[in-house]
């Protein structure tokens, strides 16, 4: 996966979130802090997780923008907060990885289908919830690109 989409300055490492929208605030604030999106496209993310949840097994939920949320993106990106503790995501689930993601124009879905390659093998997850440094949790990123 490109640099320019995932790099060490959009990975938080050992975080700890009181719930669930602390966690996307976080996520969402990376890709804000990188130029990938407008300040409102936070907002966006959340709203997407209030009509419907962005867990997605694995201990790990992908939060993003709704489609109303398309215009608030200047360029693709996808941000790692690794919640430790983890956070409960509701009904019972926990994430300890929340991956943000802002895809321009076409690059959403790919996006999507090279993350869940990731994150669908739970020795994965495992890896990125143990990493103690980004460089180590994006190299499973990079060795499956």
């Amino acid at each position: 996966m490109s640099g320019s989409i995932l790099s060490e300055e959009t990975v938080l490492l050992g975080v700890e979130a009181k719930n669930k929208e602390e966690a996307i605030r976080l996520a969402g604030g990376l890709l804000v802090d990188n130029q990938c999106v407008a300040p409102s496209y936070v907002g966006n993310m959340l709203e997407r997780e209030r009509t419907l949840s962005t867990y997605i097994g694995n201990h790990v939920a992908i939060p993003h923008g709704t489609e109303e949320g398309k215009k608030d993106i200047h360029r693709s990106g996808i941000s790692i907060v690794q919640l430790p503790e983890g956070v409960d995501f509701g009904s019972g689930h926990t994430a300890h990885i929340v991956i943000g993601i802002a895809g321009k124009d076409s690059e959403h879905m790919d996006i999507l289908s090279r993350i869940a390659l990731v994150v669908s093998e739970q020795d994965n997850v495992a890896r990125m919830v143990k990493a103690t440094s980004a460089e180590e949790l994006l190299s499973l990123f990079h060795e499956g690109a």
